[in-house]
């Protein structure tokens, strides 16, 4: 007659595959995903002196200054230049000069990092030019498939004369 109630217990949720399921997720997130990969330049500074050799002196002819002011205005020797303008001056230097030429660059500290490695690259890319022509004129294939043998001769027979330090009056003829 009396009847018994009983209380209804709620079920718990089985969570023991939860952890599982959140750690596979994270693996799988983590492959697909791209990570920002750094940018930089690619530079090798040159070794030090040794403590007998004097400092080499340039002729001023030979020296390109490359100027980025604080609007990202790019001049090349006190002109106004454009990144192709500057990328055919860098060339035709090096070309003349291959190895007595110095391309200074001077960058005031407002410039955008866009605006410094357009100018890099620009700079950079006459070199890259050079060489690959170089290669193509006496190996027969481009310098991507060069080996290394090849590829340090030409960056020796065009070497990257880039400097970034503030030109001294006296140091230089």
């Amino acid at each position: 007659m009396f009847r018994k109630r009983y209380r209804q217990q709620i079920p718990e949720l089985n969570t023991t595959s939860t952890a599982d399921i959140s750690f596979m997720l994270l693996i799988f997130f983590l492959v697909t995903s791209s990570m920002d990969t750094e940018k930089g330049l690619l530079r090798q500074m040159a070794p030090p002196p040794l403590e007998h050799e004097q400092p080499k002196d340039i002729n001023r002819d030979n020296v390109m200054q490359v100027k980025l002011d604080a609007n990202n205005q790019l001049t090349c020797d006190g002109k106004t230049v454009t990144y192709q303008q500057l990328t055919a001056e860098v060339r035709s230097l090096a070309f003349v000069n291959r190895t007595g030429h110095v391309v200074s660059i001077q960058a005031d500290p407002a410039t955008t990092y866009e605006a410094y490695f357009r100018m890099q690259d620009a700079i950079v890319s006459a070199y890259h030019e050079l060489r690959e022509e170089y290669a193509r004129k006496h190996y027969g294939h481009s310098y991507a498939q060069c080996t290394n043998d090849e590829r340090t001769a030409m960056n020796e027979y065009y070497p990257q004369r880039i400097s970034e330090a503030p030109i001294q009056e006296g140091g230089a003829r």
